[in-house]
């Protein structure tokens, strides 16, 4: 499976112990849950902020959404929003839309683990595109990208069925 030359360059410079998957096409991080047969707590989904004028990487389990009052609290920002299409396509020039891996440091910017991802054993995450999925152990995330562990997420409100 080819990982984009950026990707495997920055993971074989930091001898980074991963594993590799291909599963059909899946554009949410649930669906990615889904192919790959993992509960959503290990699976991550990259999400882009923006803040005070600065580019932030939020990293969230998928089964979690992300709180904006306790990202602006957590990161220290004034205001924060999620990064546009046109801005995630000039950040990730490597990666399909909606599909960047949670390496702020590949792509010069900061990272924020969500605190209950963090007590995982493993994560898996998109490699840049919507087939591909990597997978390590958190220690090993933790060891290639260095983030700041900060509460940052929420459970989604319970569906009513009214």
């Amino acid at each position: 499976m080819p990982l984009s030359e950026r990707l495997r360059n920055f993971l074989d410079s930091r001898q980074a112990e991963f594993t590799l998957t291909l599963h059909p096409r899946a554009f949410t991080a649930r669906e990615v849950a889904e192919a790959e047969h993992l509960p959503l707590r290990e699976v991550a989904k990259t999400v882009v902020l923006f803040g005070d004028g600065a580019y932030h990487v939020a990293v969230v389990a998928a089964s979690k959404l992300v709180d904006f009052h306790e990202v602006r609290a957590a990161l220290g920002l004034s205001q924060a929003r999620l990064a546009t299409e046109a801005e995630l396509a000039d950040l990730f020039p490597d990666c399909e839309l909606g599909a960047m891996p949670p390496l702020g440091p590949l792509y010069r910017l900061p990272v924020y683990l969500d605190a209950s991802l963090a007590g995982q054993d493993m994560i898996a995450f998109n490699a840049g595109t919507h087939r591909e999925v990597m997978h390590m152990k958190i220690a090993e995330f933790r060891r290639l990208v260095a983030p700041q562990i900060v509460a940052l997420a929420r459970e989604p409100a319970a569906a009513h069925g009214w």
